[in-house]
């Protein structure tokens, strides 16, 4: 079977529960995808438990063929981060400037250390030995807060004006800042390469500020190709060659392709509202970008559900997992808490900001793609299951309860 009939068949079942919920559940969108491929994976694996019938392992040797963190990495996650960030107002941000760069940078960065290193004491806890480093890994790869997971949610729960930009672009740049981690110890862990601290600032110094500069400079350049063009068709394909030809130089030159999209999002979301565009034309440009992350989203988590059927689980692991949600969220609220905290003394913020900031920071195909990306072993399949532990419990669990923290902030608004 070829790749393009595995996806299609994937996206047509994302279709079918997207059409359900909306037709009769009415939950957020990608919490119900997700949900219900998960539901599905479990009845196939109860089935095939009970010798009923195995289409699980079929399923999953399908599935199998598919590239996860290369679909994500290498194509789908420019056109998501583009996407939201093309919705950020640039005013805002820079209401919230301080809060976004010490969480997306500072928080993520001690996140990633302190997770890490406990998850490896939980894992000796638990008699499950694997080096320190993938623990680390873990830690860099599960601390930044997913903006697919996390934008989609607060896009469709309508969130107080300001406490959504501050958790917009929270996950927007500390997703960016995260791989940014991850590949800095990946390289430390895997090149064989002589390890100091002058190279891996260096590495980590390429990544991110290169991301960010070559995103401006992005940014500018589709912005004056755009303003003398009354073209809507032709504003369409810039951006997405932004998205495509942008991100694939970005890799190229290996300095931060997320980042670079974030920031080039902004600067033209921004910009289109400034350069001349018709108000109509500009309506079909959000139209098209809103489209192209509807879809992608719809596929990214129907695909996060059924992974479940390619995860080798027992008993260790799965206490592990519960326990390591513990240990996330536990982390996250002293990681969110003790700034914002601080900048409570300078900012007013809506009632709830912290649990929101906790609570909705969701972890989701993004750190699966990067647990994925590690070396072939039984690491890995640690890593992996520790991983999806907490991205289900993140979208499932965290993402149908934060809506009543919402609405409850809203409440205090008005």
């Amino acid at each position: 079977m070829t790749l393009f009939s595995i996806i299609s068949y994937v996206f047509t079942l994302a279709v079918a529960l997207a059409y359900m919920n909306a037709r009769f559940i009415k939950m957020e969108t990608t919490i119900a995808v997700m949900t219900g491929s998960l539901i599905l994976s479990l009845m196939l694996l109860i089935f095939n438990f009970l010798g009923l019938v195995d289409i699980a392992h079929p399923l999953a040797k399908l599935l199998s063929q598919i590239d996860f963190r290369a679909l994500l990495l290498d194509g789908m996650l420019s056109f998501l981060l583009f996407a939201g960030a093309l919705t950020i107002d640039i005013k805002k941000l820079r209401q919230y400037k301080w809060e976004i760069m010490v969480l997306a940078s500072l928080s993520t960065l001690i996140s990633a250390v302190l997770v890490g290193f406990g998850s490896f004491y939980l894992l000796q806890w638990l008699h499950i030995n694997i080096p320190l480093i993938y623990c680390l890994l873990f830690g860099a790869l599960i601390s930044p807060t997913d903006p697919i997971a996390v934008l989609a949610m607060f896009k469709e729960l309508n969130a107080p004006k300001g406490l959504d930009t501050c958790v917009a672009g929270e996950s927007l740049f500390n997703d960016g800042v995260g791989i940014v981690i991850f590949l800095s110890l990946y390289h430390v862990a895997f090149s064989g390469e002589p390890v100091t601290f002058a190279a891996v600032s260096q590495l980590f110094l390429h990544e991110a500020i290169g991301g960010i500069l070559y995103g401006m400079g992005l940014g500018l350049v589709t912005f004056w190709l755009i303003k003398p063009i009354d073209n809507h068709k032709i504003e369409i394909l810039l951006t997405l060659a932004v998205a495509t030809g942008g991100y694939a130089l970005a890799q190229a030159v290996e300095i931060s392709g997320p980042l670079a999209m974030v920031v080039a999002g902004i600067f033209i979301g921004n910009f289109k509202n400034h350069c001349g565009i018709a108000k109509s034309a500009r309506a079909n440009l959000e139209e098209f970008w809103e489209l192209i992350d509807e879809v992608l989203n719809a596929l990214l988590f129907v695909m996060i559900g059924l992974e479940l059927l390619l995860l080798n689980v027992n008993l260790k692991v799965f206490l592990a997992g519960l326990f390591s949600v513990i240990l996330v969220l536990s982390i996250r609220f002293l990681t969110v808490g003790v700034p914002i905290s601080i900048f409570k003394r300078f900012h007013q913020y809506p009632k709830y900001t912290i649990r929101i900031l906790v609570w909705g920071g969701l972890r989701g195909g993004l750190a699966v793609a990067l647990a994925l990306a590690l070396p072939d072993g039984v690491e890995r399949e640690i890593i992996l299951a520790l991983t999806y532990a907490v991205v289900v419990f993140a979208v499932v669990v965290q993402g149908s309860t934060v809506k009543q923290l919402i609405k409850r902030s809203k409440q205090q608004l008005t």
